[in-house]
């Protein structure tokens, strides 16, 4: 593969970044400004990038899962408070099973987050949650049917999925209540194969992926931002070599999970679905395991005021353990590939 972005993925990058840094929450207090959130949901909108997955006319993606790392990145960078990971898994796993991808539906996902609920029957049976599905009124469950799955649909319980309700800020974990009636997709003419699932799983991988190397790229802005103005003993704090230390740590554990998140993104289009599925694991399981270290040194360095509710690296903090968690953490990624190449068990499920 080669790491290099293109003219167009060049300039696609440059402009996320800007809008995201414009319109995203700079301090705390601006998760609580609805104009602003509006202006920023619209811009992302009408920039088109909910729509990166949607088929064109053949039947592909309008966009490679390079091309929606790069957005998922530049979002996460600005700590973005924005759907965009779920519609975007949405519309390209409708896209997969022949549906219209614009109906605005988003996936509900199985309690421990890591993979597409599955109903069995007429109503949900157990709890499942929506991830990242702003203004949504339903999400998609698979249905099986003998060895494939059906998309179907179910009502959200939208009161209790308010964004900020749960450990990440900027993005809403909305419930879908047990007893949720089943309903079929118009227009769901195929079914989703194995590889389907493999497939759409890689995509997942690969943009929580970028979204951790985004967090992680974010707060390490802001942090050495503060380091180079905040003296101490008539110095900034950036001068003391353990402050020095801790940074140049973190910027390797970027650098390293910028490698492996590129490589899963690309992935997606130009590998079969299990070596594409494969490809995300390893990066899941290496930037899960460094988004979190990155964001507790960040506060580490930020001293006494990064441990206050005004300091924003606790928002990046609570946005890596979401995408950490999305999809299956580093401990999860390890164990599937464990069974997967080497055909032993851990005990995991």
């Amino acid at each position: 593969m080669d790491t290099r972005d293109t003219p167009e993925q060049a300039e696609l990058r440059r402009s996320a970044r800007r809008l995201a840094r414009e319109l995203g929450p700079a301090t705390v207090a601006d998760l609580d400004d609805a104009t602003r959130a509006k202006r920023l949901a619209g811009a992302v909108r009408d920039a088109g990038w909910l729509e990166l997955r949607n088929g064109d006319e053949d039947g592909g993606p309008l966009a490679g899962g390079v091309e929606t790392a790069i957005v998922a990145d530049a979002l996460a960078g600005a700590a973005a408070d924005v759907a965009f990971t779920g519609p975007v898994l949405a519309a390209d796993l409708a896209r997969r099973a022949g549906a219209d991808a614009g109906d605005g539906a988003v996936i509900g996902f199985s309690s421990t987050l890591t993979r597409a609920a599955v109903v069995s029957g007429a109503a949900t049976e157990h709890a499942a949650f929506a991830v990242d599905g702003d203004d949504t009124a339903d999400a998609y469950v698979l249905v099986p049917e003998e060895a494939d799955y059906r998309l179907a649909r179910v009502p959200l319980a939208r009161t209790t999925g308010e964004r900020g309700g749960g450990s990440d800020l900027t993005r809403s974990v909305t419930v879908i209540p047990r007893g949720a009636p089943v309903q079929a997709v118009a227009g769901a003419r195929r079914v989703l194969t194995e590889d389907d699932l493999a497939a759409w799983t890689a995509l997942g991988l690969a943009l929580t992926s970028a979204d951790l190397v985004g967090v992680m790229r974010g707060v390490l802005d802001v942090t050495v931002a503060y380091a180079a103005d905040r003296r101490q003993f008539g110095v900034p704090v950036g001068s003391f070599q353990a402050v020095q230390h801790l940074l140049a740590e973190a910027r390797c554990l970027m650098e390293g999970s910028v490698s492996v998140a590129l490589h899963a993104s690309w992935a997606v289009d130009n590998l079969g679905p299990v070596e594409a599925r494969s490809a995300g694991r390893v990066a899941k399981a290496y930037c899960a395991r460094a988004a979190p270290t990155v964001c507790e040194s960040a506060i580490q360095v930020h001293g006494g005021i990064g441990n206050t509710w005004e300091c924003i690296a606790h928002v990046y903090l609570r946005r890596a353990l979401l995408s950490s968690l999305w999809f299956g953490d580093d401990r999860h990624q390890l164990g599937a590939l464990q069974r997967e190449r080497l055909g032993v068990s851990d005990g995991l499920s």
